[in-house]
């Protein structure tokens, strides 16, 4: 995962755009009920790992989103999946650091979203910190020239007043070899880091609306799904 947006308001549904950044080739799901521990988390489901990089659960309306950052890259051997941190987060709220060890895990931000509040945690490979985020639009990247995305892209977003506004954003933009684009494609040797998905999604407790598709610069990829 490497660009989020968050609209957060205690009066107004969650609103969520989820950007996955990843090497093409390794094998995902799309968003759906694939954890039984969880039966009312809804997420894509990474098929390497077996976690999300985003989830939320119907039951609460609460969304967790995780993202790799640039200061350690490779996890300690035997270190948790990042993908596990979004599931922690969801069931334990803000007490999921409690639930993992995160010492030898890569470098994250972790996005929590709910009815109560939306808070940020930063993990540089060894120490995790945490930001509450206020009311309002926010943008989260991976961070080092990813975060130049910001300056380019965050006043559009929080212009515009739907997330299906930001889907029609996101098509405006065709991927770029440029690590601050908004969707990107790089080819090195041979290997071909991209965005590989993209969804945007509204959520209330009882309720969640998303719009996903494995080519989100291009209109008419997109899939409509609701679970309550």
């Amino acid at each position: 995962m490497c660009t989020v947006v968050v609209r957060w308001s205690p009066a107004r549904p969650l609103q969520v755009l989820a950007l996955r950044d990843e090497l093409v080739g390794r094998e995902f799901d799309d968003p759906g009920p694939w954890w039984p521990a969880q039966p009312t988390v809804i997420g894509g489901r990474d098929r390497v790992a077996g976690g999300s990089w985003c989830v939320t659960d119907i039951a609460t309306g609460t969304a967790a989103l995780v993202l790799n950052r640039p200061q350690r890259k490779v996890a300690a051997a035997g270190a948790p999946s990042r993908g596990v941190l979004p599931l922690l987060a969801v069931r334990h709220g803000e007490r999921w650091p409690e639930e993992v060890d995160t010492s030898g895990m890569a470098s994250f931000a972790l996005v929590l979203a709910g009815p109560t509040g939306l808070k940020e945690w930063e993990f540089d490979g060894e120490l995790l910190t945490s930001s509450v985020l206020g009311e309002g639009t926010h943008m989260v990247t991976s961070g080092g020239a990813e975060d130049r995305k910001g300056e380019r892209y965050l006043d559009g977003f929080a212009g515009a007043g739907t997330v299906q506004d930001w889907r029609v954003l996101v098509e405006a933009h065709p991927p770029q070899d440029d690590p601050a684009a908004l969707v990107v494609r790089h080819e090195e040797a041979d290997r071909v880091f991209a965005t590989v998905f993209g969804q945007v999604f509204t959520a209330t407790a009882g309720r969640l609306a998303v719009s996903a598709s494995r080519e989100p610069w291009r209109e008419g990829t997109w899939t409509e799904r609701v679970w309550t």
